[in-house]
């Protein structure tokens, strides 16, 4: 009996000591993400579909730790601090004021950020052929020039165009000023309303009442998480909303000409597998996403005041259909 509690003993420090060894062998990703709404929960999927595709699989040889800030940069540094003190072998950081806390927090740990429109402006790369420190990643820098062809051909009468921002957003302020001076160059004006929280949003939607012929809504983190505001106005003063972000339609804008960030997600999720693999961040370039979806909304602009030509609906990869 004494042999056999014996031999049962040693087996069963063995099995315990097999579980130590595959509980550390898991690659450790951390995800932060300064918000939730649909475009960049989007890429969270992307990014763990990607890992998945390429072997890294969540609860075999991958452990994924994922919060969102819920709008709050206050939050977002606490999440930065305490995924750095889990020294995991990658960082992803969603949105730029997430990937701002993150490289301010990261000194040693490989940082990869996504869905960050100028990373050069926001101080996270020093160019973006050479990152030239441990953070690179995908930028979602938006076509201003094809959006503004899009509303243009919806409505070629437009000569205010409005919209909503949070100037405490280094990228949201950087595409104002950039949108700004598109629109002067096309004989129009910006009437810009400002929301630095998403309860503001709804009361910098009703600021262009009366102001604006149309409204276009950027990435903006903060007004985005809060769409359905900006939309309620449109639809109340009838005054078409627009928006760079494709999921925006689904929730009513009129239409969006953008890039599909689960797909935005999947490339990230491949320069993660490359980093996990042995690459340096310093010397892989920023990417940048090519292809674009135009999505519309022919009901939306019916209660907002518009009529969608049809060539346009006819050009549209998803006619979204959400009448009331």
């Amino acid at each position: 009996m004494a042999k056999k509690s014996l031999r049962t003993l040693i087996g069963a420090s063995l099995l315990a000591a097999a579980s130590l060894v595959q509980a550390d062998d898991p690659r450790v990703v951390a995800i932060t993400q300064i918000v939730e709404h649909p475009a960049l929960d989007a890429v969270h999927e992307g990014v763990k579909d990607e890992l998945a595709e390429r072997g890294y699989r969540e609860g075999e040889n991958l452990r994924l730790m994922h919060e969102s800030a819920q709008g709050n940069s206050a939050i977002a540094s606490q999440i930065a601090r305490k995924f750095v003190g889990e020294n995991p072998d990658v960082i992803v950081a969603i949105a730029t004021p997430s990937a701002q806390t993150v490289a301010a927090a990261a000194r040693n740990v490989p940082v990869v950020f996504s869905a960050v429109t100028d990373p050069v402006a926001a101080k996270l790369v020093q160019s973006w052929e050479a990152p030239g420190a441990n953070i690179t990643g995908v930028s979602d820098m938006l076509p201003i020039e094809k959006h503004l062809d899009m509303l243009q051909r919806a409505m070629p009468d437009a000569k205010r165009i409005g919209t909503v921002y949070n100037p405490g957003e280094a990228n949201a302020a950087a595409l104002i000023e950039l949108l700004e001076e598109r629109l002067q160059a096309r004989g129009l004006e910006l009437v810009k309303g400002a929301a630095t929280k998403t309860s503001e949003v709804l009361g910098a939607a009703r600021s262009l009442v009366g102001k604006a012929d149309a409204i276009y809504l950027t990435t903006d983190n903060t007004v985005i998480s809060a769409a359905e505001a900006v939309i309620s106005v449109g639809e109340r003063a009838k005054i078409p909303v627009f928006a760079a972000d494709t999921a925006t339609v689904e929730r009513g804008a009129v239409a969006a000409l953008g890039f599909n960030y689960y797909n935005h997600g999947r490339q990230t999720g491949a320069m993660v597998a490359r980093v996990l693999e042995g690459a340096g961040t310093a010397d892989m370039p920023v990417e940048t996403m090519e292809e674009l979806d135009l999505y519309v909304n022919p009901e939306a602009a019916e209660r907002m005041g518009v009529t969608l030509p049809e060539y346009l609906i006819q050009e549209a990869v998803k006619v979204v259909k959400n009448d009331k």
